[in-house]
């Protein structure tokens, strides 16, 4: 299986339990590991035969504005869904760390795997 990988995608979004903590964008920080529908790419060395992870980031960034979470979790559902949904990915890995959130943390976060569900 091929994988793209982005390390340290760092996303402003608004993210909290509280609704103050939601009032002001912060920043968080993804890990994805996106597996590829096929290999054309290897062959064809064409941009329309993989996944343009340029489109993949920015995209993320366009709906994160756009929305705010209460939980980790249901933000990183959103982007697993995202990228199987509009990009054909078969399957997708994600961390979502929210950095420096507690005294005495680096990060808290998440990390899922989600894949296609059969037709």
């Amino acid at each position: 299986m091929d994988i793209i990988f982005l390390n340290e995608v760092k996303v402003q979004t608004k993210l909290g339990v509280p609704d103050w903590e939601r009032l002001t964008a912060q920043t968080i920080v993804l890990d994805i590991e996106i597996a590829m529908p096929h290999s054309h790419s290897c062959q064809t060395d064409e941009i329309d035969d993989t996944i343009d992870y340029g489109l993949v980031v920015n995209r993320i960034r366009e709906t994160l504005s756009q929305r705010s979470f209460k939980l980790v979790e249901a933000l990183a559902e959103h982007i697993c869904q995202l990228i199987l949904q509009e990009f054909g990915a078969p399957w997708v890995k994600l961390r979502v760390a929210k950095p420096g959130i507690l005294p005495g943390l680096k990060a808290l976060g998440v990390q899922i795997e989600r894949g296609q569900r059969p037709a």
